[in-house]
């Protein structure tokens, strides 16, 4: 099992940046792979950047992100963050924090992003 807790949301003003950080417990040695998803309200949970935990830490975004986030990771805590740079009020969701490990997928709980116009 690998518990997921993430912090770092809140409300930020249009331009403004926001770190999300979520650290794992556990099994963390099956994880490959940790990222974050986003939720809006109506809208379907989509992925918003992932990073390889092994094998050279290579990192996907998806492209109305790419430029303004960066995720990143910090093995010795355990710890994957997502910096968001010049947020945007469609950026606005419950971002959460996913693992994957072989034949298992992991949520943390997820925390409220606001962006105001």
């Amino acid at each position: 099992q690998v518990q997921l807790v993430e912090s770092g949301g809140g409300l930020v003003q249009a331009g403004g940046s926001l770190r999300l950080s979520c650290a794992a417990s556990g099994s963390i040695f099956s994880i490959t792979d940790m990222g974050w998803y986003r939720q809006a309200p109506g809208k379907e949970r989509e992925l918003v950047a992932a990073i390889r935990i092994r094998s050279g830490g290579s990192t996907n975004y998806a492209d109305s992100v790419k430029g303004r986030f960066i995720i990143f990771r910090e093995n010795a805590k355990n710890t994957v963050f997502l910096q968001m740079n010049s947020l945007k009020p469609e950026d606005t969701a419950v971002y959460y924090c996913n693992s994957e490990a072989p034949r298992r997928t992991y949520w943390g709980q997820g925390t409220q992003v606001t962006v105001s116009s």
